[in-house]
């Protein structure tokens, strides 16, 4: 898809309204992180903005769940810029990570981690740097920002606690179609 002007020359309106990432997940620009055909964005206080959409994108292909939108893993890896503002040494660490996917990705022909097309691709770079301390900081987060989530435990069939209801025994313990 071509541009009618530059990206960079662009407000944060024009661009999300420009359709200019129609075909990618993210739109990355001007000190934000954004969808391109969902209603969220977010502003990274100490990481990149390309590093927090590596990072968006490094955790759905940690955990797939088609039926997630984005801006919930966006929520999942805000914890990660919170750390690196907290942390200069996680920020190193946070953004040297993003720039090894970036240089393997590269190195297999593609532009970068968010440009590698496939996410079969994408987890087999993924699985080069699984034991890297980077990978597992991220990996980590996710189970907790993730999967804690209220706006998302109906998808799994998780009816939050059950101590206060009297347990899960008469309260339709068995009622998850999807298992």
């Amino acid at each position: 898809m071509t541009t009618p002007r530059s990206v960079r020359s662009m407000t944060r309106r024009e661009l999300l309204s420009s359709g200019v990432a129609a075909g990618s997940a993210l739109v990355v620009g001007g000190g934000f992180v954004a969808h391109s055909t969902e209603a969220w964005a977010m502003e990274p206080t100490t990481l990149s903005p390309h590093a927090m959409a590596t990072l968006v994108q490094m955790a759905r292909d940690i955990y797939p769940h088609d039926a997630i939108a984005d801006a919930h893993y966006a929520v999942a890896v805000k914890s990660h810029d919170e750390s690196a503002a907290a942390d200069p040494a996680y920020a190193r660490m946070m953004e040297s990570g993003v720039r090894v996917l970036d240089t393997i990705a590269g190195n297999r022909g593609f532009p970068d981690y968010l440009g590698t097309g496939w996410e079969l691709d994408r987890v087999k770079i993924l699985r080069s740097v699984e034991n890297q301390e980077f990978f597992q900081a991220v990996r980590g987060g996710l189970v907790v920002g993730l999967y804690n989530q209220k706006e998302i435990w109906g998808h799994f069939g998780y009816e939050g606690a059950s101590f206060e209801e009297g347990g899960y025994l008469y309260r339709g313990f068995d009622d998850i179609a999807w298992l």
